[in-house]
């Protein structure tokens, strides 16, 4: 394992994100806890020390489940993060007590590195209204010692981010950020990097695979790391492994350092500008907690992708695979209410594009 060098830290340069940990029978908040702490043992004993996990990942079971498999190494051998979950406004009067709860779910004193939550448009007005002392109280929390680093993952717009960090930026120690090959121009990563470098901001890299689907397109999970080791300004790269096979081939791979060149780099960049026509869902999940119809939004955005890449190839498959889903849980059957789009960290318009998506299978 390579390491990276964080305030006189050593923090290990693949991190374990905790949000997609292997579950029972496909259902996101039954974790199968035996599989799982399988893959603790083998990451902590192959290097890893960056253990990251939310309060809303698998329903609220990956706090949990990570408390227990952490609680049986010395303390001072790993670095735990969490997050106060702002992806949800009904959460912001509450700081104190979700504080204080994730202690308790974790099974430790204090947190390596804590971090405001998704900050995003939708939010944005939380996190700057003094009524509810985020920050302060925060800070605090820093300042008692059960909070080791503070910083903010981000899910916004360059104005948006630039909004957060004049109001913040005098407590922040890191920030967290999607970056990818594709999301360098997609979603303004290569401006965020410039930003945070400038000054002088950590940056810990989350969706590196994009749940996945980069593999494919860049050839292997490998390129899309080496991609991210040519990015300056790096601490870990989180990665949300689902077995033990990808845990093993992810550790691997971090054995060296080999940065991808630029011409390499250039190459992929066009693969994303062809790629960027269709829906950026990283299957988070956090839409299907707000949908009152319990529709599977990641699995028919997919679906959407699907047949938008490939229209005449792919609408017989599309059509197959949506007639198998749960009748009243299909595209036609969402009302329209809002309340999945409203907590989507990619800003996605869901039930615009299940809409369309409807529409698409009604002409094919």
């Amino acid at each position: 394992m390579i390491y990276t060098d964080f305030k006189g830290e050593k923090i290990s340069q693949l991190g374990f994100g905790t949000m997609r940990l292997p579950v029972i029978n496909g259902v996101d908040k039954d974790i199968d806890e035996e599989k799982a702490l399988e893959m603790f043992d083998y990451a902590y004993k192959h290097g890893i020390n960056y253990f990251d996990t939310a309060w809303g990942y698998h329903e609220g079971n990956s706090e949990i489940v990570v408390g227990k498999a952490l609680s049986r190494y010395p303390r001072e051998s790993f670095h735990l993060t969490t997050k106060f979950p702002g992806y949800d406004r009904n959460n912001f009067p509450k700081v104190k007590e979700i504080f204080a709860k994730q202690l308790e779910k974790l099974q430790t004193e204090y947190f390596d590195f804590y971090l405001f939550h998704n900050v995003c448009e939708y939010n944005i007005e939380n996190y700057l209204n003094p009524e509810f002392g985020v920050k302060e109280y925060l800070v605090s929390e820093r300042e008692a010692g059960r909070i080791k680093h503070l910083g903010f993952s981000d899910h916004s717009g360059i104005e948006c981010f630039k909004r957060f960090l004049d109001a913040y930026g005098d407590v922040i120690e890191f920030c967290q950020i999607q970056l990818n090959w594709l999301d360098w121009d997609f979603q303004e990563a290569k401006e965020k990097v410039r930003i945070l470098n400038e000054k002088n901001i950590p940056i810990i890299v989350m969706e590196p695979l994009r749940g996945g689907t980069l593999v494919e397109p860049a050839g292997s999970a490998e390129k899309c790391f080496r991609y991210l080791q040519s990015i300056p300004g790096i601490v870990t790269i989180l990665s949300g492994m689902s077995n033990l096979k990808q845990l093993e081939e992810n550790i691997k791979i971090f054995e060296t350092s080999e940065p991808m060149g630029e011409d390499e780099k250039e190459v992929l960049y066009e693969k994303a500008k062809k790629m960027t026509s269709g829906v950026p869902c990283t299957a988070c999940r956090y839409c299907t907690t707000y949908c009152p119809k319990g529709i599977d939004i990641p699995y028919i955005l997919n679906q959407y992708n699907q047949i938008t890449f490939n229209p005449e190839g792919l609408a017989w498959y599309t059509s197959m695979a949506i007639g198998g889903v749960e009748k009243g849980k299909k595209p036609w059957d969402c009302i329209a209410c809002g309340s999945c789009k409203e907590v989507c960290p990619q800003q996605i318009d869901i039930p615009g594009y299940l809409e369309k998506l409807s529409a698409k299978l009604k002409e094919a």
